[in-house]
């Protein structure tokens, strides 16, 4: 299926592993060129390198989200080389699980405050497309008890909140928000990777949990996300989209 996807240029943050590398292939795939940014320079490099070698034009930096005003500057910076911006995906997260300040500062900043500013900064190009759409990657953590008291869980919650208010407050001009919420997501190097091997105990009962019988895979989480930034999606914004394997218990209305 053609996603409507090609020569249009895409934006992903956190875009050099699990989730964020597996988004910004599969933009590469349809067809859109695309800039990554993440922490890790050498990461990015070599990120960018296997993008230019799907035959789409790629560039990226090495920038953290909590630096608004090296964010602002490398998107600014990004849709001038790639020509514009139609498609922003919103991939950052602190991580931050357990219940004291330093993490839930840090769960504001990066997730909260990270994407807003990362928003904020992508939309003087996005409102000259003609598709424009972003996608904030969530979490099932944002819609149920998952893992105790936790300042990620929190920050989930109202980024599902403000990018629906978004939406909203955007639809006159054309621009789509949605999010889009994974359950246990499965790589080497990842969350659950590192679970199974330093608390083999805590991953086989998240594992347990799965109706499915197994965790998902970032590339499914990709496919969900991709569908909903391209132009098949053009009637759709302001939802949640889980993926998560029928994890999540509560019914969405």
């Amino acid at each position: 299926m053609d996603l409507g996807l090609r020569g249009k240029k895409a934006l992903v943050t956190g875009g050099t592993r699990g989730i964020g590398r597996a988004i910004a292939e599969r933009l590469a795939t349809e067809g859109a060129d695309v800039a990554i940014c993440a922490r890790d320079p050498e990461a990015v490099a070599e990120t960018v390198a296997a993008l230019q070698g799907m035959g789409v034009r790629a560039t990226g930096g090495g920038v953290d989200v909590g630096d608004e005003t090296a964010l602002k500057a490398w998107i600014d910076s990004a849709a001038d080389e790639l020509g514009g911006l139609d498609v922003l995906v919103a991939n950052v997260s602190a991580m931050a699980t357990t219940d004291t300040e330093e993490d839930w500062r840090a769960a504001f900043e990066i997730d909260i405050m990270g994407t807003i500013h990362t928003i904020d900064g992508a939309l003087p190009h996005l409102e000259k497309s003609d598709a424009g759409s972003v996608v904030a990657i969530n979490s099932v953590g944002a819609l149920q008890f998952f893992g105790g008291v936790r300042p990620y869980n929190t920050m989930k919650a109202a980024l599902v909140n403000h990018i629906s208010n978004l939406a909203h407050a955007h639809a006159s001009k054309g621009l789509r928000f949605n999010s889009v919420s994974p359950g246990t997501i499965y790589f080497e190097g990842g969350v659950w990777h590192q679970r199974e091997v330093e608390t083999p105990e805590i991953y086989k009962g998240a594992l347990g949990l799965n109706p499915m019988g197994r965790m998902g895979t970032p590339e499914e989480v990709a496919d969900a996300t991709v569908f909903l930034c391209s132009p098949l999606a053009s009637f759709i914004s302001g939802a949640n989209l889980l993926v998560d394997g029928a994890l999540t218990p509560s019914v969405q209305y």
